[in-house]
């Protein structure tokens, strides 16, 4: 039997992708159609983790001086030997990612930026004896590369800033040849300065970068970006004219971030997973970039390392542990009702209409609920359906990947809430040991009315009870002196809700029933009626409860009923 290819688990350097023989999804058409469409300056936006920084060092292999062509055989681009013998290995490359370019405070992200520049530059030490330099220039480069005796690079402010243009002035010199710049993850940095609160001394620093790099840099040849935000062109690429950007709206290069479905079914017949593939489309298909729908590559690449372990793994979530979610926290927070209720669209499989925002400053992401919209579409939480409109887009959650991390994200934010008034939930818990059902039930319909339902009609029925159980066990998360048990077992089967509060032997057990076309009467009984056919009580008297409550509880969209037995 042959050995099969190895799955690139975290591989992002091209060569090292293809020496080491991973399997690779061949996206070098890229380079075909980026110089038969030739822009400048190109940045291309995408969700993270969608194949940006392979792609970037793709490009970095194809045109640096002195690349090992062998790496390109076989591939698309390698039947386009004129390109290939204008392009391949004629350019001098700087390239760097802006991933690590961040800190608690504008100093400390100042200086890993200092670090990562000065870092590439150790790339070009043969200009340490360059004979095509003047003596000036060669001391121009070591101050780029001088490092103090604690191993800090020591280049000035002003010398930062004109780093990148610098270095392309002497490799230009030095080579004879214009210059192709690389920058991945562009605005790492300034989504971490946002954050923590040094915003405007960032934006001033990248500006005067970018500046000097891009707008007056008679040295470059091409240069791209990448990042997964669109900044405005007023916050950092002010005065840049030859400058193009493809976002995933775009039709343009939208095969070439993330795998197509013939890519993914290619992937798995090789592996002989085609009988997850119904499964994985999905969970980490249903993204729409340009006209074409997209699997998220890091899914389904870590989803079949895990199947290659164990076949009877089911998908995981891959995405959400690669970076934070507070985004979506966020948006909860800031949601009012009119949100609310289209997050429950969403939610339950609905789509709703937005007017996109691509082009945004840090400072308007979460200064009205109209940007953020935005934000959840360029980041990759929301993707576009196939139906569009000439000024707004509609809005779908893509697959159940993300729809996990956005109900995992509203269960958090509905505990934090109930928590902060704690005399509404401390007599919400006394009504449940008192047997006032009454109590129980205003105050349960009061906490359905302010969360956001993940549940609706056309969901099966145990979902839908899923998420009511998932309601109150969150509620009772917060009384300390109850032992609280989900679907433990008890009698002959499995109570949703045991309670056992042992200073007052009073024992509790609840069973929620979905009431279906509004029946509560009728499912309350029923809960009640399997209560005591299968004997639940019995668990609680053994553990020396004397006081026994019984409470069938029926839900119906954001109402319910409470009858005791």
């Amino acid at each position: 039997m042959a050995v099969k290819a190895k799955l690139p688990m975290g591989i992002e350097d091209f060569n090292e992708m293809r020496k080491q023989g991973f399997y690779y999804i061949d996206k070098t058409g890229l380079i075909k159609e980026l110089l038969e469409h030739f822009g400048k300056i190109n940045l291309f936006t995408r969700p993270r983790r969608f194949g940006k920084t392979l792609n970037m060092s793709m490009l970095k292999y194809f045109f640096e001086i002195g690349t090992d062509s062998s790496i390109f055989e076989g591939l698309e681009i390698s039947k386009e030997k004129e390109l290939c013998a204008q392009y391949m290995g004629k350019y001098p490359v700087i390239s760097i990612t802006l991933k690590g370019a961040t800190g608690e405070n504008f100093v400390e992200a100042r200086e890993m930026l200092r670090r990562i520049i000065g870092n590439a530059a150790m790339h070009f030490q043969f200009l340490l004896q360059s004979e095509q330099l003047t003596e000036i220039e060669r001391n121009r480069y070591k101050a780029l590369i001088n490092i103090d005796n604690t191993g800090i690079y020591t280049m000035s402010d002003e010398l930062l800033k004109d780093s990148l243009l610098i270095l392309s002035q002497l490799l230009q010199k030095h080579y004879n040849q214009n210059i192709v710049i690389l920058i991945d993850e562009y605005d790492v940095p300034l989504d971490k300065a946002y954050q923590s609160g040094y915003y405007d001394a960032m934006v001033e620093l990248i500006r005067a970068l970018f500046g000097n790099a891009f707008k007056t840099n008679n040295c470059l040849y091409l240069a791209f970006l990448t990042g997964c935000l669109r900044i405005s062109k007023e916050s950092i690429f002010t005065g840049l004219n030859n400058f193009s950007v493809y976002t995933i709206k775009d039709v343009q290069y939208k095969e070439y971030f993330g795998f197509t479905d013939n890519e993914v079914q290619a992937l798995l017949a090789y592996y002989d997973f085609m009988d997850k593939y119904t499964m994985i489309k999905e969970w980490y298909n249903g993204y729409h970039f340009g006209d074409l729908d997209i699997y998220c590559p890091w899914d389904v690449v870590s989803y079949c390392h895990a199947l290659r372990m164990d076949s009877s793994i089911r998908p995981q979530n891959y995405w959400v542990n690669t970076s934070s979610n507070n985004i979506i926290r966020k948006f909860i927070d800031k949601a009012d009702s009119t949100t609310k209720g289209e997050i429950e669209q969403l939610i339950n499989g609905k789509s709703i209409k937005k007017k996109i925002h691509q082009e945004l400053t840090y400072r308007d992401l979460d200064s009205k609920i109209s940007n953020l919209w935005s934000v959840l579409f360029t980041t990759g939480y929301l993707t576009q359906s196939a139906r569009q409109t000439e000024d707004y887009t509609e809005l779908v959650i893509p697959n159940k990947e993300i729809q996990w991390i956005f109900e995992e994200q509203i269960q958090e934010w509905f505990e934090t809430e109930t928590q902060k008034d704690r005399k509404a939930l401390e007599d919400f818990y006394r009504a449940f040991e008192d047997n006032n059902t009454d109590a129980i039930e205003k105050g349960f319909t009061s906490y359905l009315r302010k969360t956001i339902s993940i549940r609706d009609t056309n969901t099966k029925k145990e979902m839908k009870e899923n998420f009511y159980h998932g309601i109150l066990l969150g509620l009772f998360a917060g009384i300390n002196h109850w032992k609280v048990k989900s679907n433990a077992e008890a009698g002959d089967g499995y109570s949703d809700i045991s309670i056992e509060i042992d200073d007052k032997e009073i024992g509790i057990i609840i069973e929620l029933k979905y009431a279906e076309n509004a029946a509560f009467d009728e499912a309350c009984k029923k809960a009640l009626q399997q209560i005591q056919n299968r004997n639940y009580e019995d668990a609680l008297l053994d553990e020396g409860m004397t006081t026994i409550r019984k409470y069938g509880i029926a839900c119906y969209k954001k109402r319910c009923k409470v009858i005791s037995g």
